[in-house]
C-alpha cells in the first residue's frame, strides 16, 4: 500500500473508531466483541441493509482492534432489474469507509416458486466456496433478534418440531464452515441507528415490503402483536426455555448414538441394537436421522413423515428392506442393518 492511501486508511479507521463515542452505538459494539469471541480471519456477508451494513461496521472496528483479516461479500442473485447496480452502489459506498467489498454473482436458472429459501442457499454456497478458498472458517451473518422472532413463527406454520423451532442459533455448521450470527441478540431498530450514523443510508429491499412471501407476511403479523403489547423479553424467554429442553434432548441422543449404535471405521455401515429404540420417541427419531446422515453422507436430514413410516415399520415388522436419504436399511431377526445404498 503507498504511502498515501496508508494514511487513508488511517484516517478512516480512526473515523470508524470515533464512532463508538457514540453511547449507544459503543454499548452495542461492546455486546458484539463480548459475543463474538473470534481470534481468526473471516467473511463478512454484506446485503447492502441495515443490519448488514451495520455488521460491516461492527465486524471492521473488530478486525482493526484484534488485528484480523476480514473480507467483505455481497451476492448478486439477479432477481431483479437493479441488483446488479445495486451491489455496485453498496461496493463503492463501502470503500469509502476501506471496507472492500467483493460481489458474487448467481448466474443460471432462477426458480419461479420457493424463491427466497433456494436464493438463501445459493448465497450460502457462493459464501462457503469462497471460504474454503481463502481458508477461511468463519462467516458472519447479519441475522438479528427480529429473525429470530420471525423463523419461530415460520416454522411453526411449516409444523416443525422443537429442534426446528430453535434452528436460528448463534453459530451453526455447513460443509465444515461456521456461520456466525453475532447480532442474533441485536434489536433492529439498533442496527438502522448505527447505519444511519455511520453510512448515512442503505439499501432497502423490495421484496422485503412484498407480502406474497412468507416471511414478510409474518413480519406484518409480528408488527400487528407489538401493537398489540406483544412482550418480546417473555417471547425470548420462552425460546431460552426451549432451547434447555433441546439441549436435554441432545444430550440423549447422543448417549443413544454411542451405547446402541455401531458405526464402522468407513462410516458406509451402521448396526442398531434393541435398546435403540427403546428411548422416548423424540430421542430415536432424532438418533435414526442422525445415522442416515452419517451413512447416507448428507448435510440435511431427510424428512419427518419418512422417517417415521421406517420407525413404526422397524417396530411392527419382524424384517423388511427399503432405501432412504442414500442409505440402504435392513430389519434381520430384530437387528437393524444401514449400508451406503
Amino acid at each position: 500500500m503507498s504511502p498515501k492511501n496508508l494514511n487513508v486508511s488511517k484516517k478512516t479507521h480512526k473515523f470508524l473508531i470515533d464512532r463508538l463515542k457514540d453511547k449507544r452505538i459503543h454499548q452495542i459494539y461492546k455486546k458484539f466483541e463480548r459475543d463474538l469471541v473470534l481470534n481468526k480471519d473471516f467473511i463478512v456477508a454484506v446485503s447492502g441493509g441495515p443490519d448488514s451494513l451495520a455488521l460491516s461496521f461492527l465486524a471492521k472496528i473488530y478486525s482493526i482492534k484484534k488485528s484480523l483479516g476480514v473480507k467483505y461479500f455481497i451476492v448478486d442473485h439477479k432477481l431483479r432489474k437493479n441488483s446488479t447496480l445495486e451491489a455496485k452502489n453498496v461496493q463503492k459506498h463501502l470503500k469509502k469507509y476501506s471496507i472492500n467489498l467483493n460481489i458474487l454473482t448467481w448466474n443460471g436458472h432462477k426458480p419461479k416458486k420457493n424463491i427466497q429459501s433456494i436464493a438463501r442457499d445459493k448465497r450460502y454456497e457462493l459464501l462457503i466456496n469462497k471460504a474454503k478458498k481463502f481458508k477461511i472458517k468463519n462467516i458472519l451473518i447479519g441475522h438479528h433478534l427480529d429473525d429470530l422472532f420471525e423463523n419461530f413463527f415460520i416454522r411453526i406454520l411449516r409444523g416443525s418440531g422443537l429442534k426446528g423451532l430453535i434452528s436460528l442459533g448463534r453459530e451453526t455448521q455447513k460443509d465444515d464452515i461456521n456461520l456466525m450470527r453475532p447480532l442474533i441478540n441485536v434489536d433492529k431498530n439498533d442496527l438502522i441507528y448505527i447505519s444511519d450514523y455511520v453510512f448515512g443510508s442503505f439499501v432497502e429491499d423490495p421484496s422485503n415490503k412484498n407480502d406474497k412471501f412468507k416471511r414478510i407476511k409474518i413480519r406484518n403479523f409480528l408488527n400487528q402483536l407489538s401493537l398489540e403489547g406483544l412482550d418480546r423479553n417473555k417471547f425470548l424467554l420462552t425460546i431460552k426455555n426451549l432451547k434447555i429442553a433441546n439441549e436435554n434432548i441432545k444430550f440423549y441422543t447422543t448417549k443413544n448414538l454411542k451405547e446402541n449404535t455401531t458405526i464402522f471405521q468407513k462410516k458406509d455401515i451402521a448396526i442398531l441394537k434393541e435398546d435403540f429404540f427403546l428411548q422416548s420417541d423424540e430421542v430415536v427419531f432424532r438418533s435414526f436421522a442422525e445415522v442416515i446422515k452419517i451413512i447416507g453422507k448428507k448435510y440435511y436430514s431427510v424428512r419427518g413423515k419418512k422417517i417415521d413410516k421406517i420407525i413404526d415399520l422397524i417396530k411392527s415388522k419382524s424384517s423388511f428392506k427399503v432405501t432412504l436419504g442414500g442409505c440402504l436399511i435392513k430389519k434381520v431377526k430384530g437387528t437393524v442393518l444401514f449400508s451406503k445404498e
